[in-house]
């Protein structure tokens, strides 16, 4: 079979293919070969007034209105995308990316934009004002980039269809239409090309425990029904003690797992390829944030002495070299843990959003329903 594209690493990008690149944008919104810079209007079409129009700069972006869906992508397989890149001005918890695969009527992927891409704490003004909450990403499957660049390489293949969508939850004004509204700027790469059998669907779903429950786990991941293989854990996570909070275990149930997980963690920072809580020493500056190709805490968001004061942490893990597998089923789910005096465990009472990514085959999976505006607000 000759090499159909995808799997692309270092070693395999000398071999030719047969598969097509293509590129949705605003200036190409269907990908079509040979449609790209087409554009007549557009949200930048004034600045070209004095150039002639077209093939100048007319639609880098589009506007979503407060309470409307765009669809970004819709795509004829098979094939993969390859790479997503997004400047998303606005509230990033309230702007929702979905992805469906060959024709599903429900979505395989529901995240709240900032937290797809590792920025459950952030807006962006559309001046570039990201403020205090950027930090740098740097990973191998997703990248966060100065001042808001969010880039992801998760392979995402599809056999006979892929449709992205993009809501804006903002309310509507009916004074205003476009208060609330927000601007997306967007490339998303893929090719089309034949796709083998054993390959799975991406998945990704975000769920949100505030305040966690004493006593019960956060969930992160249930009623997972198929083959497949867990590869990644992001977390928005917001202290609401005093001291350490990250003595909690992360559990992977299996095939079958009830009362005991097969996989059992040893600690959150552990879980994340940290440490000793991630203190370097208060001398030194405390917590360290890192950024590696599979694992990070990047974000370390202080109290600043005036309304800002809890302390919050963005934290990743990326199981590529070693994805948990499963037959039938998955859970998982992660203790919010700290201590109290006596050298006792304190079941915590934080704010914790997940999201959690996977792959598997398609069809049995159900999702909760995604919180409303004000349950998925960053307070």
């Amino acid at each position: 079979m000759s090499f159909s594209g995808l799997g692309m690493h270092l070693g395999t990008l000398s071999r030719l293919s047969q598969a097509k690149s293509r590129s949705l944008s605003a200036e190409n919104p269907t990908g079509g070969k040979g449609l790209g810079a087409l554009a007549e209007t557009g949200t930048n079409m004034h600045c070209a007034r004095d150039l002639g129009g077209r093939p100048w700069k007319i639609s880098p972006a589009i506007v979503i209105k407060a309470g409307t869906t765009v669809t970004i992508a819709d795509i004829s397989g098979p094939g993969a995308i390859q790479q997503i890149w997004m400047t998303p001005t606005g509230n990033w918890r309230t702007t929702i990316v979905r992805i469906y695969w060959d024709d599903q009527a429900t979505p395989s992927v529901e995240v709240p934009i900032g937290d797809f891409f590792c920025c459950g704490f952030g807006c962006d003004d559309g001046k570039n004002h990201t403020g205090a909450n950027f930090r740098q990403l740097s990973s191998l499957a997703v990248c966060v980039n100065p001042g808001s660049a969010f880039n992801c390489y998760w392979e995402m293949p599809f056999r006979s269809r892929c449709r992205i969508t993009i809501e804006n939850i903002q309310p509507a004004d009916p004074k205003d239409a476009l208060r609330g509204s927000m601007s997306l700027f967007y490339q998303i790469n893929y090719c089309l090309t034949a796709v083998e059998a054993d390959c799975a669907y991406f998945h990704a779903q975000f769920r949100r425990t505030n305040p966690t429950v004493p006593g019960t786990d956060h969930v992160l991941l249930d009623q997972v029904r198929g083959q497949g293989h867990y590869i990644g854990t992001y977390i928005a996570w917001g202290v609401h003690n005093n001291g350490w909070w990250g003595e909690g275990e992360i559990k992977f149930f299996m095939d079958g797992d009830t009362t005991s997980p097969t996989i059992c963690g040893t600690g959150t920072e552990d879980y994340f390829c940290g440490s000793y809580n991630f203190d370097v020493g208060k001398e030194h500056g405390g917590y360290r944030e890192f950024s590696t190709p599979y694992a990070g805490m990047h974000q370390v968001l202080k109290p600043d002495g005036l309304y800002q004061s809890s302390q919050r942490f963005g934290l990743y893990r990326w199981h590529i070299m070693d994805p948990v597998r499963f037959d039938t089923d998955l859970r998982v789910t992660i203790q919010a843990l700290g201590w109290r005096s006596g050298g006792r465990y304190l079941p915590l009472q934080d704010d914790v959003a997940s999201t959690a990514f996977w792959y598997q085959t398609l069809g049995r999976t159900v999702f909760p329903v995604l919180p409303g505006r004000d349950a998925l607000e960053v307070i």
